[in-house]
This record gives structure tokens, C-alpha cells and sequence, in this order.
């Protein structure tokens, strides 16, 4: 007899597993792109036009902000559902 070795797991363990598989992943990783694009050229657009300096720690983070909340809704919508099947 062959047993699930997700039902051992705890509903938050089998979440952030969800989580971080590489399709949700990549679907995070789109979105931080066109969202952190998008946002970038909003808060730093007049710089990017005028040829002035760039704060190079702004961009990283306005990519990084998309992508976890992205990541957390996923996240939050594996813990529910993990959490109705225990």
C-alpha cells in the first residue's frame, strides 16, 4: 500500500512548498516584472529621461515588492485550501 507523503505535512509545510514550485514561482517572477517595470518608470521615469543618477536600491526593491506579494497571495490561497483538505 502506498501512502501520500503530503499527509504527514503540515498545511503550512505543503503552502510554502506550493509556494516555491517553479510554475508559481515563475508566474511571480512575470508579475514583479511588468508590475516592477511599470512602477519604475513611474518613480524614476523623470530621472531616466533627464540622464540623472539612479538609485540603483530603488529599482531592486520596487521589483522585489510585486514578487512577494504575489508569492504571499499564493501562499495564502495554498494554506487555505491544504488547510480545508487536513
Amino acid at each position: 500500500m502506498m501512502t501520500d507523503p503530503s499527509a504527514s505535512q503540515s498545511p503550512f509545510h505543503l503552502a510554502v512548498k506550493s509556494t516555491f514550485a517553479w510554475p508559481v514561482a515563475k508566474r511571480s517572477l512575470v508579475i514583479a516584472l511588468i508590475v516592477g517595470t511599470l512602477l519604475n518608470l513611474l518613480n524614476q521615469g523623470d530621472f531616466l529621461l533627464a540622464g540623472s543618477a539612479i538609485n540603483w536600491l530603488k529599482v531592486a526593491l520596487t521589483y522585489c515588492v510585486p514578487f512577494f506579494v504575489s508569492s504571499y497571495g499564493a501562499f495564502s490561497a495554498f494554506r487555505a485550501s491544504a488547510s480545508k483538505e487536513v
